[in-house]
């Protein structure tokens, strides 16, 4: 084994601590999420509406980067770029994407896969013009894009020191949401 297998297996993992009560199963997946995000926000976890946003390119080759959650209702998850981004060249040509949340000391994970859609042009610019008067410098009006994540799946995964995660599942379906412990995908 070279060092850097052994300098990673010896670092520790799973170290936070997971919220002592369990939030109960909600019928629409946003529910959970907005409720987790709180617990989040009241533990004091860095940044929480941090999120991963990962695409595909032209040819298939995966993307990541890391954005900031602008919102999340009924309608998706949403975040926002301009359409000049490697993101907007990239959701044109294939319009699903996934994101992440990983809250480190709750032990917490969010993974929410599905279509992406434009937002109204309006709500573009709402967003925009929330932004500080730094951020929109240089930013042409017509160029900022929010778009929102439909989501097909969305799977709350929470760590245990002991291993014995605990896993739930949103699949959409053509009634609603159909939920349980463990993995639909």
């Amino acid at each position: 084994m070279d060092e850097t297998c052994k300098l990673l297996r010896a670092l520790p993992a799973l170290s936070g601590h997971p919220p002592a009560a369990v939030e109960p199963v909600q019928e629409e997946p946003e529910t959970l999420f907005l409720r987790w995000l709180q617990t989040a926000v009241d533990a004091g976890v860095a940044e929480p509406h941090a999120m991963t946003l990962s695409t595909v390119d032209n040819v298939g080759v995966p993307d990541a980067r890391v954005l900031i959650l602008k919102g999340v209702d009924r309608r998706g998850w949403a975040f926002a770029s301009t359409r000049s981004s490697a993101k907007a060249s990239q959701l044109a040509a294939n319009p699903q994407a996934a994101l992440t949340f990983w809250w480190q000391p709750l032990l917490r994970s969010v993974r929410v896969r599905g279509q992406v859609v434009e937002a109204s042009r309006e709500e573009s610019l709402e967003d925009l013009q929330a932004r500080s008067e730094v951020s929109r410098a240089g930013i042409e009006p017509e160029q900022w894009v929010l778009w929102r994540v439909v989501p097909s799946n969305v799977e709350f995964w929470q760590g245990s020191t002991d291993r014995r995660h605990t896993r739930l599942a949103y699949q959409r379906t053509a009634d609603g949401w159909l939920r349980g412990f463990g993995d639909f995908t």
